[in-house]
């Protein structure tokens, strides 16, 4: 039997993430009744599992291969370095409570938005129920982001996941990761550089499967040379804990059968959405075959009213991509309804070291289009900069269309690569000629200072 007492607000907001929080914040500006749902700790998966946490580990990944560089660079140092993981936890853990606790504060402080704790599900299409309380509202947004997706053979395992992986005060001895895309990459070369031994095991011919083979080769070949351990094409995929301690996980490659065994075990299979924690059916919501919620260019569901934003809508799987869903919805509720899913050029980065910084259009992806295409690609090598860094691996390359000559893709794969996209990004939101940034003069020494170089190199490709 339902409650006798519903409560009525304005808006309910079904998760505290990167697009749920500005989005209560804004709401509440007008003067919106605001109902803020979190079942866990506030801030998603950035905050808490995610971008701030494992940065923090990037860095002090980064720390401890830097010394033990040192000598390449002329300075000598006595002994390797002392990884302290549960000081590095600690700092992180400093990070991320610093980050909830600004939440907590900017929803604390207006008075509009009451945060309800617990897992919110559907009644109706316009009523949630969170614990005995039973929420109403012409207006839904669910937030609710991802979580680790475990694969078959995997469920009876002593596992870690991208979350629980970052509780551990003691560095693994040796660590399995199964799944060669972004996540398990990062976290390969963090253990690394922290001292485990690390194998990768992924079921694809390549890792990350959505770069081009190219770039992917170019991964492997850094992590490596780090020491790093890469089986592709691992079939058949299966975890069995170890009488004495332990992980062991078997698999087939080239129709042998084959095992690798290790003290700890990360899970980096991908992600999936937290839609089915909701009940959505009780709603009429729509989902494709993955669990996203479906939506439209404006983030608008099949059910008037009920909108999906971050994660859990399949548009994109990032930070940028989840504020950018809560713009969108700024935009259709107060502003001139202009902006849309349609307007967002894909990028984001791989934060291994060094990183890949992705913008638009891979060149399969270009390729298939259709387009009349001009292409090319230069190594980090040929840069001063990257030289005088010591930090020579990877590349730059671009894709164009030859007849608007504005830039569909590109790819900078290697020190500031996170960073250094953003001018090819840019050029793409201005929707300018490349000829623009080929004619810029750009700061020397800098790494940035390749790209005109590199679209002077353009020649046409065959699709």
């Amino acid at each position: 039997m339902i409650e006798d007492r519903v409560e009525t607000f304005d808006a309910i907001i079904i998760g505290s993430g990167q697009a749920g929080n500005p989005l209560a914040l804004a709401l509440a500006k007008e003067k919106w009744k605001v109902a803020l749902v979190e079942k866990g700790a506030l801030g998603g998966t950035c905050v808490n599992t995610g971008c701030t946490p494992t940065k923090a580990y990037v860095a002090s990944a980064r720390a401890a291969w830097t010394i033990s560089n040192a000598p390449k660079l002329g300075i000598d140092v006595p002994k390797s370095p002392k990884v302290n993981l549960k000081f590095i936890k600690k700092r992180k853990d400093k990070l991320v409570n610093e980050s909830r606790l600004g939440i907590r504060k900017s929803l604390s402080d207006s008075p509009q938005i009451s945060l309800i704790r617990g897992t919110a599900t559907f009644l109706d299409k316009t009523r949630v129920k969170v614990g005995s309380r039973v929420l109403k509202s012409y207006k839904i947004f669910l937030n609710v982001g991802a979580r680790a997706r475990i694969p078959e053979g995997f469920e009876d395992v002593e596992y870690f996941t991208n979350s629980s992986i970052l509780q551990l005060e003691k560095v693994p001895e040796n660590l399995i990761i199964v799944g060669g895309s972004y996540i398990g990459l990062e976290f390969a070369q963090i253990f690394k550089r922290l001292g485990s031994k690390v194998t990768v095991l992924e079921m694809g011919k390549y890792l990350i499967s959505k770069e081009d083979q190219h770039t992917s080769e170019m991964v492997r070949e850094v992590l490596e040379n780090e020491g790093i351990k890469v089986i592709c094409g691992a079939k058949c995929l299966k975890g069995k804990n170890k009488k004495s301690g332990g992980i062991t996980v078997t698999f087939q490659k080239e129709e042998k059968d084959k095992q690798v065994s290790g003290s700890h075990l990360l899970v980096a299979t991908g992600r999936m959405p937290n839609s089915d924690l909701l009940k959505i059916e009780k709603a009429g919501l729509e989902i494709n075959k993955k669990g996203y919620v479906e939506v439209n260019e404006k983030l608008e569901t099949n059910i008037e009213g009920i909108y999906a934003l971050g994660d859990c809508n399949g548009k994109g799987a990032f930070t940028h991509t989840s504020y950018n869903d809560y713009e969108i919805m700024e935009n259709q509720l107060f502003g001139d309804k202009k902006k849309s899913l349609d307007d967002r050029i894909t990028n984001y980065a791989l934060y291994i070291d060094p990183p890949l910084g992705r913008a638009g259009m891979t060149l399969h992806q270009a390729k298939e289009s259709g387009k009349k295409l001009l292409f090319a690609r230069m190594p980090m090598s040929e840069i001063s900069r990257a030289k005088e860094k010591g930090e020579t691996q990877g590349k730059m390359e671009v894709i164009v269309d030859a007849d608007s000559e504005q830039i569909l893709g590109a790819a900078v794969f290697g020190t500031g690569g996170d960073e250094i996209i953003g001018s090819f990004l840019t050029a793409m939101y201005g929707k300018l000629s490349y000829k623009t940034l080929m004619n810029s003069v750009q700061t020397h020494p800098t790494v940035t200072e390749l790209i005109p170089t590199l679209l002077q190199q353009l020649k046409p490709i065959k699709n």
